[in-house]
Parts: structure tokens; sequence; C-alpha cells
């Protein structure tokens, strides 16, 4: 939602540090999903066609700046990409172990848990 009462995201009165620029750039990220869900609620939530071509395309528009945000991220905060990596990797594990990429589109168990993927590695 607009925060027009808040002048810091409008008027930066001063150069930010580099960890003020990284949280920034988390809360821009968090931004354009919060738009996402929003555009394509909305266009669920209507019949009239040309609404929802035009929200389900600005919905993929700000898919693109999640990931110019974030590919920014990475490379304003070496940390970031380590541990955005380490979580691709423990979801690869997950995907391989239930031998798929996971997912009811890709044919994955859409009742598989967290809580049934530990029991599923303290078996083996």
């Amino acid at each position: 939602m607009p925060e027009f009462v808040n002048p810091f995201p409008g008027m930066v009165p001063r150069k930010m540090t580099k960890t003020e620029l990284i949280r920034a750039l988390r809360l821009n990220l968090a931004a354009e999903l919060e738009a996402v869900h929003a555009y394509v609620a909305h266009a669920e939530a209507t019949d009239d066609e040309l609404a929802k071509k035009v929200l389900l395309d600005i919905a993929d528009e700000e898919r693109q700046h999640m990931g110019e945000f974030l590919e920014l991220l990475k490379r304003v905060s070496p940390g970031e990409a380590e541990m955005l990596e380490v979580g691709r990797g423990e979801v690869a594990e997950m995907a391989e172990s239930l031998g798929s990429a996971g997912g009811e589109e890709s044919g994955g168990n859409p009742g598989t848990t967290i809580g049934g993927l530990r029991e599923a590695a303290k078996e083996e």
C-alpha cells in the first residue's frame, strides 16, 4: 500500500549507507511481491476480460521488477546470494527426494508437508 505519509521513500535527505541500501532493496522486493499478489487477486475477482488482461500484464511486469531487485540485491550483498543459493539447494534436495521437481503443476504431491519431508529424511 502507498506510504505517502512517510517522507523517506520519496525524499531521501542523504545518501544511504550500504546496510540501508540492502534493507531498501529487500523492502522494494517485498513491495513488488505484494503488488503481484494484489493485481492477480483483482484479475481473478473480475469478469471484465480487458481489466483481467491488463492486470495480469502488470503483474508480469512486477515479477520482472522482482527479478531486477533480486539480482541487484545479490550483487550489492554477496552474503544474500550465498543464503539464496543455500535455499535453492535445500529445495533441490527435497525435490530430488520426491523424485520430481515438486509442486502441483509438475506432478508433485500437493499434500506434501515440511513435517512429512522431515520424517522422510529421518528414515533415510
